[in-house]
């Protein structure tokens, strides 16, 4: 995933696909054959938004897990750009969304604190646990080692 900024505005995905249809993500995608995750988000950018972009910076790693198929492993990287119209995309609609904004918009249940921490510009490492329903019952920030959703 590539979280694209310009100041504390994201420019955000309304996905028309599963997973997470109708809900505003970051742009993203999967590797290639003998693709690096950084190229891979370097690339995923180009295509869904047409935004060349030169340099990513790290943000952290989120693994999803549960009984059912829905199992990823998703490295995020920030990439601060300059306001522009959102680009049309095949994947959905591209939206500006204010940071203040997003606790109230649909969102994966994970986001809200990825969000958190990047505008921290703290590295992070979650571990998202989710029910045969893929209900998240559990977030946790593997790196201080505490819940940050969930008991």
């Amino acid at each position: 995933m590539i979280v694209l900024r310009h100041e504390t505005s994201f420019l955000l995905l309304e996905r028309a696909k599963e997973p997470h249809r109708g809900k505003m993500v970051p742009v993203g995608g999967k590797l290639e054959p003998y693709e690096d995750p950084y190229t891979a988000a370097l690339r995923e950018a180009k295509e869904e938004t047409g935004i060349s972009l030169d340099r990513l910076q790290y943000a952290g790693v989120l693994i999803e897990s549960s009984p059912t198929p829905y199992n990823w492993q998703c490295n995020i990287y920030v990439a601060d750009i300059p306001y522009q119209a959102p680009p049309p995309c095949d994947e959905g609609i591209l939206r500006w969304v204010q940071y203040k904004d997003i606790p109230h918009i649909l969102t994966p249940a994970t986001d809200w604190q990825i969000y958190q921490y990047i505008m921290r510009a703290q590295v992070f490492a979650f571990n998202a646990v989710y029910n045969a329903d893929l209900e998240l019952i559990r977030m946790i920030d593997e790196i201080e080692g505490k819940i940050v959703i969930g008991n």
